[in-house]
């Protein structure tokens, strides 16, 4: 896949960032666009800091991060943001109308060839393209926090994506050096459906009182050599998302997803997990505090 084709990121929180950085560093000129002028500063800073700590560690060329900083343009308008882009990647929080809303004027805005992609982790590909003129052109790109450092991109096809669509968003994951697997479209794809039955089960163990946090953390990673526990993701990926795809999959799979009701707790309280500083666990400066974990009465 040529590298000058332009993607258009919508969305500067964790996850649109690291998508942006992954495809800035692959050498395509990115458009990252938010709502929010101060995020959008906040989301190029994090970016050249990804850039500046791989050049510390020997790992990135220091000339990368000018090649990053002047193929990065920040942005508030979705639809000149999406005009021209060869691929339009929306990164909105898990709400099925705000999604909608973002893929019907990107697509409008953008070109007739472009590709119109969703991070989502769990909704429907099918719904999702029915907000744009062409269909065929809809797909999922699902990466994982953090970007730069996970190796996965589920490509998700639902039921009208084309073969060239397809075939197109499979050479920009492998640009970007990313595995990729391709996934028919079904409720949580392959990754949520197994990963939110595993922070589901995880909670209602911790709501029992069958271990502590940090004993059912440690179980998942000593013994199944995960890299970090099911409370430890939850918190990484934010207990508010995590909520959001547990009612969606209870609603589409039935009884087995019914989200334990200490994360609903846990939303209400607004302890979201690292992105708050509190989560299962609580965190200063990014840094999970030892001893802080979740014990509910």
């Amino acid at each position: 896949m040529p590298t000058n084709d332009r993607i258009t990121v919508v969305g500067a929180g964790q996850m649109g960032l690291g998508i942006a950085h992954g495809f800035a560093v692959a050498g395509h000129p990115v458009v990252l666009v938010d709502v929010s002028e101060g995020q959008l500063e906040k989301a190029k800073t994090a970016i050249l800091g990804i850039i500046d700590e791989g050049v510390k560690r020997g790992k990135v060329d220091a000339a990368m991060r000018g090649q990053v900083e002047g193929g990065l343009t920040l942005s508030k308008d979705l639809a000149a943001a999406s005009a021209g882009a060869d691929l339009v990647v929306e990164t909105a929080t898990e709400n099925l109308k705000i999604k909608l809303d973002i893929l019907k004027t990107a697509a409008d805005a953008a070109g007739e060839d472009a590709v119109i992609a969703t991070n989502t982790s769990a909704l429907s590909i099918t719904e999702l393209a029915s907000a744009v003129n062409n269909p065929g052109r809809v797909i999922g790109m699902h990466f994982f926090n953090p970007v730069h450092k996970m190796k996965l991109c589920e490509v998700i096809r639902g039921l009208q994506t084309t073969d060239e669509t397809v075939t197109r968003t499979r050479a920009w994951a492998e640009g970007m050096g990313k595995t990729h697997i391709l996934v028919n479209e079904a409720p949580g794809f392959t990754t949520s459906r197994m990963s939110a039955m595993l922070g589901n089960e995880a909670m209602w163990m911790l709501s029992e009182g069958v271990a502590t946090a940090e004993d059912i953390d440690t179980s998942l990673r000593l013994a199944f050599n995960h890299p970090m526990g099911p409370l430890e993701l939850g918190d990484l990926t934010g207990w508010d998302t995590r909520l959001s795809v547990l009612h969606y999959l209870h609603q589409t799979l039935g009884e087995k997803f019914r989200p334990c009701p200490l994360i609903s707790k846990m939303v209400k309280a607004g302890r979201y997990g690292r992105k708050v500083g509190h989560g299962v666990y609580r965190y200063e400066d990014g840094q999970k505090v030892p001893g802080s974990g979740l014990r509910p009465v």
